[in-house]
């Protein structure tokens, strides 16, 4: 299994002021659209599964 990287669906076809995400075997990783060839963040699928409950539920909401 691997996505790829993509972007949220709700982001601006042409904006590049975004992250990017890619779920494989091996975990999810997340970079900064502008910086495609820089450093990624690493996560486990069980943290990145828990982060995105909580995001869905509003926690990191302002």
């Amino acid at each position: 299994m691997d996505t790829g990287w993509f972007k949220s669906s709700r982001s601006a076809a042409a904006s590049d002021n975004c992250v990017e995400v890619r779920i494989s075997s091996n975990g999810a990783g997340v970079r900064d659209s502008k910086e495609r060839s820089g450093p990624a963040f690493a996560f486990r699928l069980s943290v990145w599964g828990a982060f995105l409950v909580e995001a869905k539920a509003g926690r990191f909401d302002r």
